[in-house]
């Protein structure tokens, strides 16, 4: 089943439909991870211990601290609580170090934000507490910078996600383009240089686009047309070289009695004395070859007249069986003279054709000249009729000399003898059988010969039953 462009483009819309969605999700996925790195990073800021802290302890303000209900404490080297404000969360002025370690690994998991920093100079370590409700104020307040570094961080990564995000839309827009482009473009491509190679002469110029849409159909039609013009130069040229050949034969066969013809009457113009015997010899030469050129001038005009659109047959409704009876009786005398033997096998039923007895003689009477012109006396003719899948089939087989196999396929074609010397004698006009296939294939039906003959040549007439 032939697909469409159409379904294929909407195919090719699904898919960058769906890819669009799939490059959303993957959008907001880098944004939830860029906002969970944002909120860490926002969450160092919003409890800014940086902001408060000093090298002496003793000299942090942690007013502003307190008064949004969170705590401050320092806690020296010995894990001591020396200085608190507000809000403890610790619970004691001592701890271990176990205790302080712990501290730190679950404040995390606490109701807390804990913002811890160690001062190196002062020795001690600045723990600064908030309610998770009110974490952001400080932040806004009293870390300005911080924030505002935070903001820049943030409009960054929000910035490279959109840059990432519009990078791959812009991509695959790109890719589906091409893809797209391609298919139009490239089979457009090639019919175009198949139709170029078709101009320059190429016609065996064919175009293979490996595709199921109306482009195939394109091809398709395209290779059609390339086949029917290549096919139609060849017949071109086969026409032309048959013709040429026709000619040359015409010539060359025209020529012999024609050369003979006026031989002999330039030899009997100039030479005197004669006896009545010579004259008379020299005289029958001047007409069989007349008659030779004549015959052959007849034939050509009958084959070109087989060959004209006017050309018609007279056709009756015939009993095949007694009529071929008749025409092999007309043939035994020509036999018996020849020394040849005969036989005929035809059947006893009534069928009846369409025949034009005319020309049909004609098919019977040529094969019958070819028998005994080529054949040695003793030869044996057999004519036998049958009918078959609703057609009369009629064989002439003779036992003879048979045909050349290298003329098989080409022995109806004009000019072509079984004797290829074109003996004056023995060979013939080279156009009996051509015109007899003529007849037969007029008649509907066919003349062929019969290859793998082990003696002799056997051609079968072929003509529908009505």
């Amino acid at each position: 089943m032939t697909k469409k462009l159409s379904n294929q483009f909407l195919k090719h819309f699904l898919l960058i439909f769906l890819f669009t969605i799939l490059n959303t999700v993957l959008a907001f996925v880098l944004l939830s991870l860029a906002s969970s790195v944002i909120a860490g990073s926002l969450a160092k800021n919003q409890y800014p211990a940086r902001a408060i802290i000093k090298e002496d302890y003793k000299e942090i303000d942690a007013s502003a601290v307190v008064e949004r209900g969170g705590g401050v404490q320092v806690i020296d080297r010995e894990y001591r609580v020396v200085y608190s404000k507000g809000l403890d969360t610790l619970g004691k002025d001592q701890l271990t170090v176990e205790e302080f370690t712990a501290f730190l690994t679950e404040s995390k998991n606490k109701p807390y934000h804990y913002d811890i920093l160690y001062e190196p100079k002062g020795e001690f370590w600045l723990i600064v507490t908030f309610p998770t409700s009110i974490r952001l104020d400080f932040s806004l307040v009293h870390n300005k910078e911080a924030f505002a570094g935070d903001l820049r961080r943030a409009g960054m990564v929000f910035a490279v996600v959109a840059l990432i995000y519009l990078l791959i839309l812009a991509l695959f827009a790109l890719i589906y383009s091409r893809i797209t482009a391609a298919g139009i473009t490239v089979p457009l491509q090639k019919l175009r240089d198949g139709t170029k190679l078709l101009r320059e002469g190429d016609y065996s110029a064919r175009v293979d686009l490996r595709l199921e849409n109306e482009f195939a159909e394109l091809q398709n039609t395209f290779n059609d047309m390339a086949a029917r013009i290549e096919q139609e130069i060849s017949l071109r040229k086969k026409s032309e070289e048959d013709r040429r050949r026709l000619i040359l034969d015409i010539s060359h066969d025209l020529k012999n009695p024609l050369a003979g013809i006026q031989g002999y009457g330039e030899l009997l113009m100039q030479k005197s004395g004669l006896t009545e015997q010579e004259l008379k010899a020299h005289l029958e030469i001047i007409i069989n070859n007349s008659k030779r050129a004549n015959r052959l001038l007849n034939e050509l005009f009958e084959l070109s007249q087989m060959d004209s659109p006017e050309f018609s047959l007279k056709l009756e409704r015939i009993e095949i069986c007694e009529y071929l009876r008749q025409i092999c009786g007309e043939l035994v005398p020509q036999l018996e003279r020849q020394g040849f033997e005969y036989e005929f096998d035809i059947d006893e039923n009534s069928v009846y054709v369409l025949l034009d007895t005319h020309r049909f003689s004609r098919i019977l009477q040529n094969l019958a000249d070819n028998a005994l012109r080529y054949n040695p006396r003793g030869t044996q003719v057999t004519i036998s009729l049958k009918v078959q899948n609703r057609q009369v089939v009629t064989d002439f087989r003779d036992d003879g000399v048979g045909i050349p196999a290298h003329l098989g396929d080409n022995i109806f074609k004009p000019f072509v003898r079984a004797d290829e010397s074109r003996n004056s004698q023995t060979g013939g006009s080279g156009l009996g059988l051509s015109i007899a296939k003529k007849i037969a294939q007029a008649h509907g039906g066919d003349l062929t010969l019969l290859l793998n003959e082990k003696k002799g040549s056997t051609f079968r007439i072929a003509i529908p039953t009505i």
